[in-house]
C-alpha cells in the first residue's frame, strides 16, 4: 500500500509531466473533496484532456495499465508497493442500460466532465501547479455548508448507477453531512431500485456505514431513505412494529466502540434474527465467511454475557478464550452497558494472567490413545471432564486427571 504523501507526489509528477506535453491535467473527485476537508487522501486520480493513446505514449506501455481505456482510464504504474494512480480523460456518459456501466462515452471538456459525476462535493477539480480549485457544480458551497447534491437531476444520476443512492447515505454519516431535499426525495422514490446492484458493491458500502462510528445516524438515514426495506426487510418490519425497540436497537449502535463489522451487524440484528438468519443476511451482501462466523457466535453468545456472574466458570472460560471474545465484550457493554455485573465480571476475568485464564490442557485425545482408551465418541467427554475439573481447580496435575479419567472411562 502506498503512502499518502508518496502516492501525492506521484500523482504531482503525473501532473507536471502532462502539463509538459501540453495537455490540461487536474487532480479530480474524492481527493479533492478531502483535502478541501482537511482529511488525507486515501488515493489521487487525475483528469486530463489527453485521450488514452495520448497517455501511454507519453509514459510508456511498460508503465502504463488500461485498467479501462474503452472508457478513458488509464492506469500509471507507480512502482513495487505502491498503488497505480489512474488518469482519465475529460468525458460525458452514453445511456446506462445495467444501472451501473454507460454504454458509451464522449471525450470532452472538463466542464462536462463534472457534470456527469455524482455529487456536487465530488464533482470539483484542483490544479496543484497552481494551486487552484476548479469548480463547476457549486461543490465547494455544499462542502462548506455540509449538504450531499446530487449534480443535476437527481434521478437521473441514480438512474445511471444505483449505486449512488447508498453512497449519498454513507457520505452523509462518514462526513457529518445533510442530504439535500430533492436528492433525497429522489432516493425515496427509486429505492427500491438499488437491488439491481451487485450485492458485493452493496455489502461494500454498508460495511463502509456500518463500522463508522457514526453507525447509528447511517441506519437512521438507510430508513428515511427507504433503502432499509430492499436491503434489510428484517429491520423494516420490526421497527415499523416495535418503535420502541427499533430505537433501543439505534442507541445499542450508537453505543458501540468498534470497528468491527462482526460487532456492528451482531449489534444491529441482535434484538431481530436469531443467528441462523444472522448468517443468511451477512451471505447476502457476500461477507466472508470468518465474518460470517463471528458475527453468528456473537448473537448466539450475547445472553452469557449478561449471565457470566452465575455461569460455571469452564463454561464462561470457554467463550472468554474465543479470538472473538473482546469483541462479544464491546458488544455487551454496548447493549447492556459498561456497569452491567456481567459486563463487568467478563472484563475482570479477561485480565486474568493467561496461566489462570487459559491453562494448557492437562490431557488431550493422543494422551488417551497412548494409554491404550479405544478412540470413540466418549473421548470428548472424557476430556472435557478433566478439562472442567482443571479450570474448577479440583486437579492442578496430569497424574489427577489420570485418575479422573480412570473413575470415568466406560
Amino acid at each position: 500500500m502506498s503512502r499518502p504523501s508518496s502516492q501525492r507526489d506521484f500523482a504531482l509528477q503525473i501532473v507536471e509531466r502532462l502539463h509538459q506535453a501540453g495537455y490540461e491535467a487536474m487532480w479530480a473527485g474524492g481527493c479533492v473533496r478531502d483535502q478541501l476537508l482537511g482529511l488525507v487522501p486515501k488515493d489521487y486520480d487525475i483528469a486530463t484532456n489527453a485521450r488514452p493513446a495520448e497517455i501511454q505514449a507519453l509514459f510508456g506501455k511498460r508503465k502504463t495499465l488500461a485498467i479501462g481505456a474503452a472508457f478513458g482510464v488509464i492506469g500509471i504504474l507507480a512502482g513495487r508497493g505502491r498503488e497505480p494512480v489512474e488518469v482519465a480523460t475529460f468525458r460525458s456518459d452514453g445511456a446506462y442500460l445495467d444501472g451501473r456501466h454507460p454504454q458509451s462515452v464522449v471525450f470532452t471538456t472538463a466542464e462536462q466532465d463534472a457534470q456527469r459525476r455524482d455529487f456536487t462535493i465530488n464533482g470539483l477539480f484542483y490544479d496543484p501547479l497552481a494551486d487552484e480549485v476548479i469548480d463547476y457544480v457549486n461543490g465547494q458551497a455544499d462542502l462548506a455548508a455540509g449538504i450531499i447534491r446530487a449534480i443535476g437531476n437527481p434521478r437521473d444520476r441514480f438512474a445511471e448507477d444505483k449505486l449512488r443512492m447508498l453512497r449519498a447515505v454513507r457520505f452523509a454519516t462518514t462526513f457529518n453531512f445533510e442530504i439535500e431535499v430533492e436528492t433525497l426525495a429522489a432516493i425515496r422514490q427509486m429505492a427500491a431500485e438499488v437491488t439491481v446492484v451487485s450485492a458485493e458493491r452493496i455489502g461494500a458500502e454498508l460495511e463502509r456505514i456500518l463500522i463508522h462510528p457514526r453507525r447509528s445516524v447511517g441506519v437512521q438515514l438507510l430508513e428515511q431513505s427507504g433503502l432499509l426495506r430492499p436491503l434489510l426487510p428484517e429491520l423494516t418490519s420490526y421497527g415499523e412494529d416495535n418503535p420502541h425497540a427499533w430505537h433501543e436497537i439505534l442507541d445499542v449502535l450508537d453505543r458501540l466502540d468498534t470497528e468491527n463489522l462482526s460487532t456492528a451487524l451482531a449489534a444491529l440484528l441482535h434484538k431481530v434474527c436469531n443467528p441462523h438468519q444472522v448468517a443468511a443476511c451477512a451471505r447476502r451482501f457476500r461477507w466472508t465467511n470468518k465474518q460470517i462466523e463471528l458475527s453468528v457466535w456473537l448473537v448466539r453468545t450475547l445472553e452469557m454475557v449478561s449471565e457470566a456472574v452465575s455461569l460455571p466458570w469452564p463454561q464462561l472460560q470457554r467463550v472468554l478464550v474465543h479470538e472473538g471474545a473482546n469483541e462479544l465484550i464491546r458488544l455487551g457493554t454496548a447493549v447492556f452497558g459498561a456497569k452491567d455485573a456481567g459486563v463487568q465480571h467478563c472484563i475482570a476475568k479477561l485480565a486474568l494472567p493467561e496461566s489462570q485464564l487459559n491453562p494448557p490442557p492437562l490431557l488431550n485425545g493422543d494422551d488417551l490413545v497412548s494409554h491404550g482408551l479405544e478412540p470413540g465418541p466418549h473421548f470428548a467427554s472424557l476430556l472435557t471432564a478433566v478439562r472442567d475439573a482443571q479450570l474448577e481447580s479440583r486437579i492442578t496435575n496430569v497424574d489427577q486427571a489420570w485418575a479422573l479419567i480412570q473413575k470415568l472411562k466406560p
